[in-house]
């Protein structure tokens, strides 16, 4: 508003990102770039650069762009790790609110594990809770520790106004470094799986049963191989249900969420051991993980 100076409308698409490597990737949001029909990235010392994308992830809501810059003025960034984050520990954001580039804010972790859902409707397992901070054009930016180092990706605020009212959410450091360099290779994402259709959550609490219960395994998948069963069929059109898995790994499994975010930190290639019951028996299955498209 030129009479009043005041700030309250940021430009679609505005946003904020890192520098990933000397190669010129840059890592953002991916709703930050939905839909845009071209895309400059604008560095510290006030360069402006086009992007283009790389690959996008919506589902983790990440996008790797990239910009043919000199090596001297890429300084990627330092990366840390998210799954030793302790609640209380001082953080920073670093972005672009409300188009104020090179803006620092500081905060603490608030809570950790939270759930967050992406424009796909799938849900963000492992979301970092801040009260740094974060407002619109904060998106995409980092989040650090006290070291410099990346622990996550400012992400989305809880808010009625729309802006900041405390409450923050980052996408956490080790899912980013699982993603981006499957999006600098090959412009996608595979997922790790055992290859299941799985029981909804409410006719699980229907049945008053815990657990994931196995819908149907998937032709020649490693449940399949592993000697998984699915619901069957029995006389008077009855369903019985077949395999019921409740642990991975000695972690219990409540629900469709519990085995969805234990997933989400594998990859394919990765040795898990399932505990099911079937029936009344109890039986382990160890199982390699493989991709699913």
């Amino acid at each position: 508003d030129l009479f009043s100076m005041r700030l309250y409308e940021v430009p679609q698409g505005a946003g904020s990102g890192f520098i990933w490597d000397k190669k010129g990737h840059i890592v953002s949001n991916f709703h930050v770039v939905y839909e845009a029909a071209a895309i400059q990235v604008t560095l510290k010392d006030g360069t402006s650069y086009d992007a283009q994308v790389v690959g996008v992830d919506p589902d983790h809501d990440i996008a790797v762009l990239r910009i043919a810059a000199p090596e001297e003025v890429l300084a990627s960034i330092p990366i840390g790790t998210s799954a030793d984050l302790q609640v209380g520990q001082s953080v920073m954001a670093i972005g672009n609110p409300f188009g104020l580039d090179s803006s620092l804010s500081v905060g603490i972790v608030s809570a950790l594990g939270r759930t967050m859902v992406a424009m796909t409707r799938r849900q963000i397992f492992d979301v970092i809770q801040t009260d740094a901070a974060i407002n619109p054009g904060n998106s995409g930016g980092p989040l650090l520790d006290s070291a410099g180092r990346l622990i996550g990706m400012n992400a989305a605020i809880m808010s009625t106004s729309g802006s900041y009212a405390g409450v923050g959410f980052a996408v956490p450091v080790d899912t980013i470094r699982r993603i981006v360099p499957q999006l600098i290779a090959s412009g996608k994402v595979t997922r790790a799986g055992i290859g299941i259709q799985i029981v909804p959550d409410h006719i699980m609490r229907q049945a008053g049963k815990e657990g994931v219960a196995i819908l149907r395994t998937i032709p020649r998948s490693a449940a399949a191989r592993a000697g998984l069963q699915g619901i069957k069929e029995i006389r008077g059109g009855n369903m019985m249900f077949g395999d019921i898995i409740q642990e991975v790994d000695g972690a219990p499994i409540r629900n469709n969420d519990d085995f969805l975010a234990l997933m989400d930190r594998h990859q394919a290639g990765d040795n898990i051991r399932l505990t099911c019951i079937r029936g009344k028996e109890k039986h382990t299955a160890d199982i390699v993980l493989q991709n699913l498209e």
